[in-house]
């Protein structure tokens, strides 16, 4: 049996199928705690990014050798990872104050950026989109599943998120991997971005729903299939189950019906007649 499992551990090891987990959680954790817990003293900043910023490239560039990439795809990888990080930086900020802008609980930015679970998922889904873009392996779902492991969220990589992007309540979330989202659009809890059925065949298929711009879609809601759309400036209420596309300018909502509980116990009078 050890024998067995050596065999087994060997194989995989000499095939680098199993980069190293923690590594890439380091990565991404100590990244987005460089770009969004600065110090005070603007000097300190400088000599914390630069410092910071070379270690980090020097981790991404043994996870990418740990893929079994060659040297020289690892370097170049590793280099456009970062050229494009003042991009996802600008964008995750716009997206902190859409978040402000919409919900009156929020103060100020910092608080966001600090303690909102749907931020946090938000920025390693961007991250980690970038590495899906340029192609790297594994890499960009385990960020994704990290951050679903920390809020409750669950964004595939591949899916497509415009600006001012908005979680609130960030927990049981799901969009799938073939999503489209544009710009300006706001989820809560329990939302749920899937495919009607889910077969190996359909892999290379667009399976999930394309949301457009400055939709809004409350707690709960479930929207599913590839060919289905949410037009622009829409408003799907809660537990909504959604399979058919929806116009712009719609709203969808469950019909409630309220029942007045009668004091007595009785369901009907009873008359006694002498």
């Amino acid at each position: 049996m050890l024998k067995f499992l050596t065999t087994i551990f060997e194989n995989n090891r000499n095939k680098n199928i199993f980069p190293d987990k923690k590594k890439s959680e380091n990565f991404v954790k100590t990244l987005f705690h460089i770009l969004f817990t600065p110090d005070k003293n603007i000097l300190n900043n400088v000599i914390f990014l630069k410092k910071n910023y070379e270690k980090l490239q020097k981790l991404l560039y043994s996870i990418f050798i740990e893929l079994s990439i060659n040297e020289k795809n690892s370097y170049y990888f590793t280099q456009d990872f970062f050229k494009e990080i003042p991009n996802i930086y600008r964008t995750l900020i716009i997206d902190a104050n859409a978040i402000l802008k919409s919900d009156p609980a929020a103060t100020v930015i910092e608080e966001i950026l600090l303690s909102y679970p749907g931020f946090f998922a938000t920025a390693l889904y961007r991250i980690a989109h970038q590495l899906w873009i340029q192609k790297i392996p594994i890499i960009p779902r385990l960020i994704t599943e990290y951050a679903h492991s920390q809020t409750g969220v669950d964004i595939h990589a591949s899916a497509r998120i415009g600006k001012a992007f908005s979680i609130d309540h960030g927990t049981g979330i799901v969009i799938g991997s073939s999503t489209e989202i544009g710009d300006k659009v706001k989820i809560y809890q329990g939302v749920t971005l899937g495919a009607i059925h889910v077969d190996k065949k359909l892999a290379n298929i667009k399976r999930h729903p394309t949301i457009e711009d400055q939709v809004t879609i409350y707690a709960g809601a479930t929207v599913l299939g590839g060919e289905t759309i949410i037009g622009h400036d829409s408003v799907l209420g809660g537990n909504v189950w959604v399979t058919k596309s929806i116009p712009p300018f719609s709203i969808v909502y469950q019909k409630s019906e309220i029942k007045m509980r009668k004091n007595s116990p009785f369901p009907d009078p009873i008359n006694f007649m002498i």
